[in-house]
């Protein structure tokens, strides 16, 4: 796996992805002081990010990006595809080793987040470092595109789900996996004890940085409801707009088609 920085994508993910020149430049950086401070928080804790997430997943993660998958390959075209926000690469990850054939693109504006996970792809995945809200794609690029847990950290997520619209082909299907603020009582509740406590507390002991994961606790509870995110995709332009609960909805799945 390559890690590029906007500029180049090769091998066999170019021959069927184009970059947009003009964008190319703009998207090596996100824009604004929130894009920059979430940006650099991810830097700092790629170290330990994924030993907390399996630490105070207990493993959950994983069954909910196979699900994910799953809700994708009821949909999916022929064609490249793309998983943005992609961290440390684990979607990306299984994503390439689902369909081994096709081009994978991963991107996220976290440098060190993908560098933390440039060993779980083999070379011919590539991994592009881009603004979600700013993707240096020509439009209609790719057949599918996932988004694991990062669409509550763009400072603008209609953007973000504007521009996924874009870069999907016609029938493409954009396949998003989040923790959405939550409205049931009992996932209030757990989001509470878990968000407001046991995250920051544990993330400071392993990271020692406390404040980093006080900040994804509050992206949950500042962000949409599932219900708020469904309709942002439907006046993107999304059809056939579903999406499920995962165990007793601490997270969700939402999809729609191009």
């Amino acid at each position: 796996m390559s890690t590029d920085h906007g500029s180049n994508v090769s091998g066999s993910s170019a021959a069927a992805v184009q970059l947009r020149p003009e964008l190319v430049d703009r998207a090596k950086s996100p824009v604004g002081g929130h894009a920059l401070a979430v940006r650099d928080m991810f830097d700092r804790i790629s170290p330990t990010y994924d030993l907390l997430n399996r630490m105070l997943s207990l493993g959950i993660d994983r069954r909910w990006r196979t699900r994910t998958l799953s809700v994708l390959a009821s949909l999916l075209p022929d064609g490249p595809l793309l998983d943005s926000c992609a961290g440390t690469l684990d979607l990306a990850q299984a994503m390439h080793s689902r369909w081994p054939a096709r081009a994978v693109i991963a991107c996220d504006f976290a440098r060190a987040m993908l560098i933390a996970g440039r060993s779980k792809l083999s070379a011919s995945a590539h991994a592009v470092v881009c603004d979600a809200m700013r993707l240096p794609f020509a439009d209609s690029s790719f057949a599918g595109m996932t988004c694991g847990f990062g669409m509550r950290n763009l400072a603008d997520p209609e953007r973000g789900i504007h521009e996924a619209h874009r870069v999907l082909r016609p029938g493409g299907a954009f396949v998003v996996l989040e923790f959405f603020r939550p409205t049931r009582l009992t996932t209030r509740v757990f989001h509470a004890v878990y968000g407001r406590g046991l995250l920051p507390l544990v993330g400071k002991i392993v990271s020692g940085d406390g404040e980093a994961y006080g900040y994804l606790s509050r992206s949950m509870r500042g962000f949409l409801t599932r219900d708020e995110f469904e309709q942002a995709m439907v006046r993107a332009g999304f059809h056939d707009v579903r999406s499920v609960d995962l165990t007793f909805g601490i997270a969700s799945i939402v999809w729609g088609v191009k």
